[in-house]
């Protein structure tokens, strides 16, 4: 098979790390790809938004079977474009995307099938807005409604914090279009994890379970970025919180999404809070999460292949998993998520991790960043304790003065509980 990856980033690099495993796969393409993946795919230099192009390229290299893996090409209709021309493609149309599109669209559809997510509600108005947040008091959650790379939720611990964020999505349009709407949250307490799952229509086949970090810096201090780190498994889970939130959270979207005539397929993320009534949505994302993907491919026993071709043929793809720990770190640009510097020679780094690329190019024969999270070091071993030592040392010769900077205390609280 020849396959198609659609993106640039180390959830993308990891897709393919996987794929490569495979023995039905001849040929990997990666478009537009970046640095790292070049040494499994062939990088081509078609921006994953020009759509008429990859159709265009797909047809002509033949390309057995595309996945997508970041959100702005699925709102925009990939899946439906690949679909009219009969190209196979993983991944779901412009009407199922919406769900991770629009924040407004998913806590409405959340009301209507009666699944677990925090009350809201949802503002064009400033002076609304600030009406409500005055009214509800702090801490409270406010979210740009569209599609803000990971970057549009601020968690508010104060009025005068919640305030200045409606002021920075509506007023000051931070995140442009995708700030139209505000959506004000109440704010939950519990553990965040991520639960991503294999659809296809009306069946669900979840993965083992991960948790990410948000904030920039250690003790979850800073601004939210697109994710620093993450881990799996979880070990304040237990099965029952996993039964639930597959029974009545994925189980009930993908139903619910037939239910409106936008059935869903591909892979579906339920961002989730588990509170002391049980796990709720705090958001959905219609692709893989990155960087939950880091640490949960690596412990897939599978051929990854195998699996999406039985999900999409309606088929048990009898997921199954390495007993172990995957514990990633990522390696950001000084200054993300605010303004950094490209074109900073990456460090050497150590020996023994798995790494994805996130935002490196080649200039001039050397690897250098090319974005704010750059990328990831990942290593699998018996217990996290054990996977986030051998991820750190891979950083262990980076100084502070290198231009990069990564968390030091990566799923630290939970190897107490392990």
């Amino acid at each position: 098979m020849k396959i198609l990856v659609v993106g640039r980033g180390g959830r993308e690099h990891s897709i393919i790390m996987k794929l490569a495993e495979s023995k039905a796969v001849s040929k990997i393409f990666a478009a537009p790809g970046n640095g790292g993946m070049s040494q499994q795919a062939i990088c081509t230099l078609i921006d994953e938004m020009d759509i008429e192009g990859l159709v265009s390229f797909v047809k002509t290299e033949a390309i057995d079977l595309t996945i997508v893996g970041p959100e702005t090409p699925l709102n925009e209709g990939i899946a439906n474009r690949f679909q009219q021309e009969g190209l196979p493609i993983f991944a779901p149309t412009k009407e199922a995307a919406l769900l991770e599109g629009s924040k407004q669209f998913a806590k409405q559809f959340m009301e209507r099938y009666d699944i677990p997510t925090a009350n809201y509600h949802a503002f064009s108005s400033v002076a609304a807005a600030k009406a409500y947040i005055n009214d509800k008091g702090a801490p409270i959650v406010v979210k740009a409604d569209g599609l803000a790379a990971g970057k549009g939720v601020i968690v508010a611990q104060t009025k005068k914090e919640a305030f200045a964020a409606v002021d920075r999505i509506l007023v000051e349009k931070t995140f442009a279009e995708a700030g139209a709407t505000v959506v004000i949250e109440e704010c939950l307490t519990g553990n965040e994890f991520s639960l991503m799952a294999f659809v296809h229509e009306d069946k669900v086949y979840p993965m083992v379970p991960a948790r990410d970090h948000k904030r920039a810096f250690d003790h979850d201090q800073g601004p939210n970025t697109g994710g620093m780190g993450a881990f799996s498994p979880v070990p304040d889970l237990t099965d029952e919180h996993i039964e639930f939130a597959y029974k009545n959270i994925l189980q009930k979207t993908v139903n619910g999404l037939i239910k409106e005539g936008r059935p869903f397929t591909g892979i579906l993320y339920a961002g989730l809070m588990n509170t002391p009534q049980g796990p709720k949505v705090i958001e959905f994302n219609t692709r893989f999460g990155d960087p939950e993907t880091q640490v949960i491919l690596p412990l897939l026993k599978n051929d990854l292949v195998q699996v999406i071709q039985d999900v999409l043929n309606g088929e048990d793809p009898e997921l199954r998993w390495y007993n172990q720990a995957c514990v990633g770190i990522v390696l950001a640009s000084s200054g993300y998520p605010g303004v950094y510097q490209k074109e900073v020679e990456i460090p050497s780094l150590r020996d023994g991790a798995i790494i994805t690329h996130a935002g490196t190019k080649y200039v001039n024969d050397k690897l250098v960043s090319d974005g704010g999270r750059v990328l990831l070091a990942a290593s699998v071993a018996n217990t996290l304790e054990e996977a986030a030592n051998q991820a750190y040392a891979t950083f262990s010769e980076i100084d502070k003065d290198s231009g990069f900077f990564y968390r030091t205390d990566i799923a630290k609280t939970e190897m107490k509980q392990a």
